[in-house]
């Protein structure tokens, strides 16, 4: 890491660690108000897709105070990040629910009062990599405190899930439960899937006829430094190949610091349209599992991410080829989408996404009490 990340890290634990809690203490002299939920988020100024559907359900119920407070921390300035997060810390100290689905470190700034129940609705599903706790990169040695406390429930995509995310992310016993993810229940509302080949078709009409190859890549380096392994490859790989319409989703981070650019319409709209996945260790394949569709893992840097990152799951052993070069790419996505099993297919989406069957959302909202 960078002399200029850590003093951003080391500013940022000053910030955590000190004055959110301060503002906090003093804002919870009072009443919680009961009704107030906040959804938040430090990574988007929008309401990020995996909130969207237990929002709208909790909307709905027209009995809560609903504020949505998200924004993109890395596009603001300091003053105003600081400004941004003390009204939080007030309007936090004051909510009976918090939702968030991501790693969002002023919920965990302090000590929170027990009348707050905060849901983490993660942004990923499945067993892959290694994260929080368990991976070293993750979380800094010099971090101080938990940066996933506070939680009350911490929702998953499958019993297998349980035990790897209660010791990565250093939960209680009872807070990860296996309900499903919420956002997954869009992709069993036929008008949602419907939308999403309309509007695909009428951005690509050159597609018809051709098999929807998609391209996602999982995101490495930091916000500040990401890097990208393979683009190239795929690109030359798939250069005259008429039978295939390749679409590439990057990362944001990656095109906005890289150049690269990708397909405009967001992932969770392309995955229903989609006849085969690429991707290396992204966890957005756990999503793409729930359609019982074909992938490739295509990994230049195999053997060194898997010793540098760890997994808790051997890819080798997943229903897929994986390719280490760029020269098999093709003839690994011919066998994937002509010869692959679906039974094994469906066997893999049970044991990592098992819970998301369509009724997650009010799973949860079930478990919290709002329903």
């Amino acid at each position: 890491m960078s002399l200029k990340l850590i003093a951003k890290e080391q500013m940022k634990m000053l910030l955590q660690h000190t004055y959110l809690p301060l503002v906090y203490k003093r804002a919870a002299r009072g009443s919680i108000q009961k009704g107030l939920v906040i959804f938040a988020d430090s990574h988007s100024d929008r309401l990020p897709f995996s909130m969207k559907k237990i929002y709208a359900e909790v909307k709905a119920l027209g009995r809560y105070d609903v504020k949505v407070r998200c924004r993109d921390f890395t596009k603001m300035p300091k003053s105003e990040l600081t400004r941004w997060l003390s009204d939080f810390m007030k309007l936090y100290a004051r909510a009976e629910y918090v939702f968030i689905c991501d790693n969002f470190l002023p919920v965990s700034s302090c000590q929170k009062r027990s009348e707050t129940t905060v849901v983490q609705l993660w942004h990923s599903g499945g067993l892959l990599k290694k994260s929080g706790y368990d991976q070293p990169y993750s979380v800094p040695e010099y971090y101080k405190g938990n940066v996933f406390a506070n939680y009350d429930l911490l929702t998953v995509s499958a019993p297998c899930c349980v035990p790897v995310f209660t010791r990565m992310m250093r939960q209680p016993e009872s807070v990860v439960q296996a309900t499903g993810i919420s956002r997954s229940d869009m992709y069993y509302n036929k008008s949602f899937l419907k939308n999403c080949e309309r509007e695909f078709y009428e951005e690509y009409p050159e597609a018809l006829g051709k098999k929807i190859v998609l391209y996602a890549p999982t995101f490495r380096g930091s916000a500040a430094e990401p890097e990208m392994i393979g683009e190239d490859a795929v690109d030359a790989a798939f250069e005259g190949q008429d039978e295939f319409f390749l679409v590439k989703k990057l990362h944001p981070h990656y095109e906005r610091f890289c150049g690269s650019k990708s397909c405009d319409i967001p992932t969770e709209r392309l995955l229903p349209v989609a006849d085969l996945m690429i991707t290396d260790f992204s966890s957005v394949l756990f999503d793409y599992s729930i359609f019982e569709k074909p992938f490739v893992i295509f990994a230049l840097d195999y053997e060194e991410y898997v010793s540098k990152v760890g997994f808790y799951a051997d890819v080798n052993k997943f229903p897929t080829t994986v390719v280490k070069d760029g020269g098999g790419l093709i003839a690994a996505v011919r066998h994937e989408l002509y010869e692959r099993q679906r039974q094994e297919l469906e066997e893999f989406k049970r044991f990592h996404m098992g819970c998301c069957d369509g009724r997650a959302t009010k799973r949860i909202m079930k478990t919290i009490g709002m329903i």
